[in-house]
């Protein structure tokens, strides 16, 4: 089923609350925060916000930063195949109406061609913030405060509405907490692999 079609009762109220607060989030006059929020949603484009950080760790957070580092990158991969594979299609959600609110180009980042829901950009950053967090404690608040940012940033610039990266923080964070003992079984068998080759 399209979440395009006309929705009926309780849904119909979610997206009317959906769009009433995407309509005052892109209306609102921020001219301080446009710019960073723009730059914010650019550097997440291929993940490479979680890349910057699994290096990061790799350098700063020794054997465990660089098992964290590839527990993360492990759940943003498989985060990244489940929504563009599985939700997207099923959701067909179109984009916002971006030229309809009249959004500033000091926000604008490239509207992208894809299914609105749920955002990829959300589910990948908490994937990527839960998977590294198991491994690195640490590194979790950090990085799903980054997360968090990255998610409200893809609002801000008129791409998604609220639902989209609700539903794409919730993807990320459930996947990769779902698939955790998988992708550490995976890492550690890696880890043993490289571990007896260099010894």
């Amino acid at each position: 089923m399209s979440v395009d079609r006309a929705p009926t009762g309780r849904l119909a109220e979610l997206r009317r609350l959906d769009n009433a607060v995407y309509a005052a989030v892109v209306r609102s006059d921020t001219p301080r925060l446009d710019g960073a929020m723009r730059r914010l949603s650019r550097a997440a484009d291929y993940s490479r916000l979680s890349i910057a950080s699994s290096l990061l760790m790799s350098v700063a957070g020794g054997s465990r930063g660089r098992r964290a580092a590839v527990s993360g990158l492990a759940a943003v991969g498989l985060t990244s195949a489940v929504v563009n594979v599985a939700l997207k299609p099923v959701g067909r959600r179109r984009r916002p109406p971006r030229d309809a609110h009249g959004i500033v180009p000091a926000r604008r980042v490239r509207m992208p061609s894809s299914a609105s829901f749920p955002s990829g950009h959300s589910a990948s950053a908490f994937a990527f913030a839960v998977g590294a967090g198991r491994v690195l404690p640490a590194a979790g608040v950090p990085l799903r405060m980054l997360a968090a940012a990255v998610a409200y940033s893809r609002v801000h610039t008129g791409v998604h509405y609220p639902g989209d990266v609700i539903a794409g923080s919730l993807a990320g964070a459930i996947i990769a907490d779902l698939s955790a003992d998988t992708i550490d079984g995976l890492v550690s068998h890696i880890w043993t692999r490289l571990s007896s080759r260099s010894s």
